[in-house]
């Protein structure tokens, strides 16, 4: 009957040879050098063990995100802040006309023009950003 060793007992049994043989190497003095054999190392297959499921981007679907547009930014003073009433108007840097930022969960996605459709705000998409426009502005 033949004994087969796992991946586990030989990587242990590797890495214990390897620490005895450190260990000498430690105590001897620094003029002595000993040549050590090149480590031999397996194909990595990479990605994540299989277990049956595929990629499916079903799975993902039904995961609610939040959704903004934003029509503009600005900054004030809180004595400006707390003056603010009923009517009052809050100046902001968007210009009338520009596209508005459309936003997943935070992240610009999308640019867009303000629409009235039966009485209710709306956004009609004129730009999508890339995914590598998104990261290129993540890394600035």
């Amino acid at each position: 009957m033949t004994e087969v060793a796992t991946q586990e007992q030989v990587s242990a049994d590797d890495w214990a040879a390897a620490m005895a043989e450190a260990a000498p190497a430690a105590n001897s003095a620094p003029e002595e050098s000993k040549q050590v054999a090149a480590p031999i190392f397996e194909q990595f297959s990479g990605g994540a063990p299989k277990t049956g499921t595929h990629n499916d981007i079903d799975m993902i679907l039904d995961i609610p995100v939040q959704l903004t547009v934003e029509l503009g930014r600005t900054k004030i003073a809180i004595k400006n802040l707390l003056q603010l009433a009923q009517g009052s108007v809050v100046e902001l840097d968007g210009l009338a006309g520009e596209p508005m930022d459309v936003l997943v969960n935070g992240c610009l996605i999308a640019q867009g023009e303000v629409v009235v459709v039966n009485d209710k705000f709306g956004i009609r998409l004129t730009d999508i950003i890339t995914p590598s426009e998104r990261l290129r502005k993540l890394k600035r």
